[in-house]
């Protein structure tokens, strides 16, 4: 692996495990990868706050770890399971039934 794609994978692991918002976050739709979710049902079964919800969804956009489908003014958040190291990090989710 060369240097520039290791910093790479490391950036996306450490801003994506960096808090327990975007790890319920992730569980949630790792849970359900087939369902696009709102803002307001990822709040309502997370006991996130709106701003961290924002914030946390925001993170994980940005490295390709979520898809973002919007529908108007509605704005819907799905995992990205196209993504290589989301694959990994469901699989081994599963593996020690955290999802």
């Amino acid at each position: 692996m060369t240097e520039e794609i290791e910093k790479r994978v490391v950036d996306e692991i450490e801003t994506a495990l960096s808090s327990i918002g975007k790890l319920k976050i992730l569980r949630l739709l790792m849970k359900s990868p087939d369902h696009a979710f709102t803002r307001y049902e990822i709040g309502k079964k997370t006991p996130i706050n709106p701003r961290d919800i924002k914030n946390n969804l925001q993170a994980l956009l940005e490295i390709g770890w979520l898809t973002e489908l919007k529908y108007g003014h509605l704005q819907k958040y799905s995992i990205n399971m196209d993504h290589n190291i989301v694959q990994r990090l469901s699989t081994f989710f599963r593996d020690i039934d955290y999802i």
